[in-house]
């Protein structure tokens, strides 16, 4: 459960299970290359920096620009800069090619190819192996210093949402909607943004990944908005539907079908439950109400440090849910030339079932009595 507590992460226990599981699959090290794991295995907050993980050795391999910072955010940790004339592969090679080791596992997923050979080209006596997922799926259940963070970055998207919809003027487009819900973020403590803020009045709100443009809030009655805050590194993740004036019956009944989708789809969120099966309880509702093929996406995705991670609510998705779990339920059904619903919320995984950790109003009565002021 989500608490006021705040705890300090044991990034050296995080290590330990990261080389535990290395262990149980026949690998020795790993050259972590992802940022977001760098940071999950060290707490350094920067970007542009390797580390290297064995029994015996914690390497991070970062340059000048980060040197201070580390010193003050990571302990227990051996730090080599690089010099200016050297890239993070070269740095890295140099480091391997003293190294014992004969096989090197390296992270699969956040290495480029041009940097894979490389490396390789570097280390003509080692062999490279690729390792996916070691440090992803320990992010996965999130311990309560990172529940706390996420409840942080919820509450400052909530109370920025309300501070910019209580504002809201016809003559504003979706890009202004957008660019003053991301500068309310930030003046409540937001780094910025989770992500690209989706903005979609009437029609465009069909488009479940439209970018805000310069249409008018007063061309529709009703808009779609999506949007998160990255605080202290952690993100959050919703979407609202926000009425100028009563919809068209058509939205009403598909706004209806979409939160009893996604009501459903939360009650039978607990410990496991097939990610899949989730997704189908929402696809059921959707298909009485005659709209499941209006529902084009998955029903949802785990975030913390990135907006999404490696657990996803969806059809052929049959690995159970675990206590620690984070994600977002967010059924949407879109019409084309009309327009589209989706509401959204960030649901923890407990012990006995689950935690709804959003808490903006979204029943039918609640968000139609919005008007301007």
């Amino acid at each position: 459960m989500v608490t006021n507590k705040k705890l300090a992460p044991d990034y050296s226990k995080r290590r330990d299970r990261v080389l535990r599981g290395l262990k149980a699959q026949g690998a020795k090290n790993l050259l972590v290359t992802s940022p977001h794991n760098v940071s999950y295995l060290t707490g350094f907050t920067g970007e542009d920096s390797f580390l290297w993980l064995t029994p015996k050795e914690v390497i991070l391999l970062s340059d000048a620009r980060y040197e201070e910072q580390i010193q003050s955010e990571v302990q227990d940790v051996e730090l080599l800069i690089r010099p200016a004339s050297a890239t993070i592969i070269d740095a890295a090679a140099s480091v391997l090619d003293t190294r014992h080791e004969s096989e090197i596992w390296v992270e699969a997923a956040s290495t480029s190819v041009a940097q894979w050979e490389r490396l390789r080209n570097r280390l003509p006596n080692k062999t490279l192996a690729s390792f996916s997922g070691a440090v992803e799926r320990l992010r996965e259940i999130k311990d309560a210093y990172e529940l706390n963070l996420i409840q942080d970055s919820i509450h400052i998207a909530e109370r920025a949402f309300k501070a910019t919809t209580e504002l809201l003027q016809p003559e504003m487009s979706e890009k202004q909607i957008a660019d003053d819900l991301e500068f309310a973020m930030r003046r409540l403590g937001a780094e910025s943004a989770a992500f690209k803020i989706i903005v979609g009045v009437g029609e465009r709100s069909a488009l479940p990944h439209g970018r805000p443009s310069n249409k008018l809030l007063r061309d529709s009655s009703f808009v779609l908005i999506d949007w998160g805050a990255k605080k202290n590194g952690y993100l959050s993740d919703l979407t609202r539907m926000f009425f100028t004036n009563k919809p068209p019956t058509r939205l009403e009944k598909m706004y209806r079908a979409v939160l009893q989708a996604q009501t459903d789809a939360i009650e039978a969120i607990k410990p496991g439950v097939l990610m899949s099966q989730i997704d189908a309880v929402a696809r059921k509702a959707l298909e009485k109400a005659g709209l499941e093929k209006r529902f084009t996406h998955g029903l949802g995705h785990s975030f913390g440090l990135e907006i999404h991670e490696s657990v996803r609510l969806g059809k052929g998705q049959d690995r159970q849910l675990e206590a620690g779990m984070v994600v977002t339920v967010e059924p949407g059904v879109y019409v084309p030339g009309f327009g589209g619903v989706r509401i959204e919320d960030d649901i923890l995984v407990t012990e006995s079932g689950h935690q709804v950790l959003t808490s903006l109003a979204k029943h039918w009565d609640e968000v139609l009595g919005a008007r301007f002021r």
